[in-house]
């Protein structure tokens, strides 16, 4: 026979999960998975097929989707989210991110450029975090990364069955809409999930009742018999065999419960069983170096046995700028996330968010704008101490709530060009690495900035926003948003002695986009695979050079399950 038996039946297989989705409907508060549990019931030693660190916005799709033919663990350091109400409320968005304990959903790092920002800590990662826009990346993007467009839709739609919806357009998100397609920023694309320049309303993760879908939900996809999710499971080392002079081998990972007792999980045995690193742009590139894949000078520095001398780990770090302009408003406006996006030709992406964006009004919500959750842009960056973060918090409190009734609409940097690098502080896993983003950096970065600062200006002086603007701001809110808030309003660049240019270095803030550390053809080939050992891969937004889209977590959990799917058809054409 010219194609086996056995051939035929894995055809089968893999146009089942192509096509046939088998999904069960989640409740309000989540679904119940049979296969997730706390990592304190893991035997000590256990065996897979493949191992997968890190349960995030990549690794979710990922374990998903590879459990359809083969036994997957997955490996997360945080816990549920099902179990919080913080996470899946929209009315509750920025309390995860202003929680500082151990035991928060988000985990706080400050970067050396003094912006603070955060790191998710949940299964679902950062999509149980952000603002929930949900947009596809640009067709050009596609073909640059050298991936199956065909496969790629499929990817995202079988990602949209279950997270994106249509959010719904009121008086102010309606606003910037027109705003932004009255100055030109054309066109007028609708409501699509498609990266198109002109003006847009993307999608959102947030239902209409206002409950967020996660990257989590995904495992609503995969074969409960295959799968096994631990959660509180920290991943501290990958194990690595050398045989014979050859390139080294992953074949197991060492992790630790939450009472601190060590397990170990290892490779079935097979050719083409993997590990896969799914920790983020700052876990996975530091999971690398303290497994002994980084820069030997600095591994060495931290006592760390080198398995390979890989210099580019932890290079090409970058973080989106982010400016924002708080708009007083005469009127009431509704509470809303990222919504409505102008992708303009300058490079520069304007968006906005409104209502409780200090965290005002719902006492439950800190806004995302709030310097609870870190967003403190009053003074540059180093400046950003501790005692002027409480500061910042303390004036905030004591302004009426009529004086913060607004919004903010801000840009985004496209790309950014500006790069940095990061290191091991330690050798705990538990701690943050020591990362520089270099923000603005590059003249083009900040050549974009003031252009989106311009465009901003003119959206707030368009007729179609005009119900939302004062014809001339009270001089008693004025002295209030100028000197007791934390937020920055249109800065008038035509008479001020500041320019633009020293403005966005000072104001600059993270929009939570930052990428690097494991880039494609520089730490990780095409197949993602850690280039220089067998057996093991990168597959998360640590592996990007630039983020995809206006926000890249639709991306990001497209590549989970496009790379899973790669790696089933491998498999099938090696049989």
């Amino acid at each position: 026979m010219g194609v086996s038996w056995w051939r035929l039946v894995a055809v089968s297989a893999l146009a089942a999960i192509l096509f046939s989705p088998h999904l069960h409907c989640a409740s309000q508060e989540g679904p119940r998975y049979p296969f997730m549990r706390n990592a304190t019931t893991a035997p000590k030693v256990s065996y897979y097929d493949y191992i997968i660190i890190g349960g995030g916005t990549a690794g979710c799709p990922l374990a998903a989707t590879l459990s359809q033919n083969y036994r997957v663990l997955l490996l997360e350091r945080g816990g549920s989210p099902y179990s919080n109400p913080n996470i899946t409320n929209l009315a509750s968005f920025g309390l995860p991110l202003a929680d500082t304990s151990p035991a928060s959903p988000a985990q706080r790092f400050i970067s050396q450029d003094g912006v603070i920002n955060s790191r998710a800590r949940v299964l679902g990662g950062g999509s149980c975090l952000n603002a929930g826009f949900y947009t596809r990346a640009d067709p050009l993007y596609v073909r640059n990364a050298g991936w199956d467009e065909r496969v790629v839709n499929e990817s995202y739609e079988w990602v949209e069955r279950v997270v994106a919806f249509e959010p719904p357009m009121r008086q102010w998100q309606s606003a910037v809409r027109d705003g932004l397609v009255e100055i030109g920023v054309l066109p007028f694309n609708g409501f699509t999930y498609d990266h198109m320049e002109g003006t847009k309303v993307g999608g959102t993760i947030f239902d209409q009742q206002g409950h967020r879908h996660t990257a989590a939900d995904l495992l609503q996809y995969a074969d409960p018999t295959r799968i096994t999710v631990l959660l509180h499971a920290t991943v501290h080392r990958i194990f690595f065999r050398v045989q014979g002079g050859s390139r080294p081998v992953a074949h197991g990972v060492s992790f630790r419960d939450a009472s601190r007792v060590l397990h170990r999980a290892y490779l079935r045995d097979g050719p083409m069983n993997e590990i896969i690193v799914s920790a983020g742009a700052l876990g996975s590139p530091q999971l690398l170096m303290l497994s002994g894949i980084g820069p030997e000078a600095h591994l060495r520095a931290h006592n760390i046995g080198v398995v390979l001398d890989q210099p580019l780990v932890g290079q090409g770090m970058s973080d989106n700028p982010m400016n924002a302009i708080f708009v007083p408003s005469p009127i009431p406006v509704e509470v809303s996330l990222i919504q409505v996006v102008g992708i303009t030709h300058s490079g520069s992406y304007i968006e906005a968010a409104s209502g409780s964006s200090f965290g005002r009004g719902d006492p439950r919500n800190f806004g995302i704008f709030s310097p609870r959750i870190g967003q403190f842009s009053k003074v540059p960056p180093k400046e950003r101490t501790r005692e002027a973060l409480a500061r910042a918090i303390e004036l905030m409190d004591s302004v009426e709530e009529a004086e913060l009734r607004g919004g903010f609409i801000l840009e985004k940097i496209m790309g950014p060009i500006s790069s940095g690098h990061l290191e091991l502080r330690t050798r705990n896993i538990n701690d943050n690495p020591l990362v520089t983003f270099n923000y603005l950096q590059d003249p083009r970065d900040l050549e974009r900035c003031v252009e989106g600062m311009r465009m901003i200006e003119r959206v707030i002086e368009s007729k179609a926003f005009s119900p939302f603007t004062f014809q001339s701001i009270p001089e008693d809110l004025v002295a209030n948003m100028s000197s007791r808030c934390p937020v920055n309003l249109l800065p008038k660049h035509v008479n001020s002695e500041t320019p633009l240019e020293d403005f966005c270095r000072n104001t600059v803030m993270t929009i939570w986009h930052y990428h690097g550390g494991s880039q494609v053809g520089r730490v990780v080939d095409s197949d993602y695979k850690v280039i220089g050992v067998g057996s093991l891969r990168v597959i998360d937004g640590s592996t990007f050079h630039y983020s995809p889209g206006t926000n890249p977590q639709a991306t990001v959990m497209m590549l989970g399950r496009y790379m899973g799917l790669q790696i089933l058809t491998q498999r099938l054409a090696a049989m």
